[in-house]
């Protein structure tokens, strides 16, 4: 079973009660900013890869910009959350990889928009199941993610899986429920829920290098 669908219907009406000037946890960006963003991704893949080229300043890239600009009236930004709620179209080449490529995205930008701001939401309930796929999904982008980190890393779920991420010769452990553990491995740690444990000098050394 694909849990992105599941977890777009979910995004999709956080989406819709949010206000659309709201920060979010990427930075330099807008809740308008994120939603063009998830649109470009899907609809306009060439375009998000020249942005991506281009490096501007988040919250200033030319094609996402150009969506963005057009969602500044209420039924602009009504238009391009349906957009994004209609989903990949059929001929969009990031279409074909389901939950591989798609549910990552979809959750942690959905704890983008949820747990920024002053007054952050609370982790969600999932289905197990979604929980499990997250978890399933995580293991390259942690790797990715930390394949710099000058000491080892390992993740712990409670009472369940473990996986390392990274090799080292010492190591740190990332305690943390799987959501939890992709805002940390993510970067988002001012609002991921992960405890890091090992001795005090190693885990001062990767706490240094992120």
């Amino acid at each position: 079973m694909a849990w992105m669908e599941d977890e777009r219907a979910a995004l999709v009406e956080t989406l819709r009660a949010a206000d659309p000037d709201a920060p979010t946890l990427c930075e330099g960006w807008t809740v308008r900013d994120l939603v063009a963003h998830l649109v470009e991704r899907e609809h306009m893949p060439l375009r998000r890869g020249l942005d991506v080229l281009e490096r501007r300043a988040p919250g200033s890239e030319r094609f996402q910009g150009r969506l963005a600009d057009g969602a500044r009236t209420p039924e602009g930004y009504r238009a391009l959350v349906d957009r994004f709620a209609a989903g990949i179209p059929p001929w969009s080449p990031v279409g074909w990889a389901g939950d591989a490529a798609h549910l990552l995205e979809y959750v942690v930008h959905h704890e983008d928009v949820r747990r920024a701001g002053a007054e952050p939401a609370e982790p969600r309930i999932l289905p197990t199941d979604l929980v499990r796929a997250v978890w399933e999904r995580l293991g390259p982008l942690a790797r990715m993610a930390h394949r710099s980190s000058p000491v080892g890393v390992v993740q712990v779920v409670p009472g369940g899986p473990r996986r390392v991420v990274h090799r080292g010769r010492d190591a740190v452990v990332v305690l943390g429920d799987p959501v939890e553990l992709a805002l940390h491995a993510l970067g988002r740690d001012e609002v991921a829920e992960v405890e890091v444990l090992g001795r005090d000098e190693v885990v001062d050394r990767y706490l240094a290098a992120r």
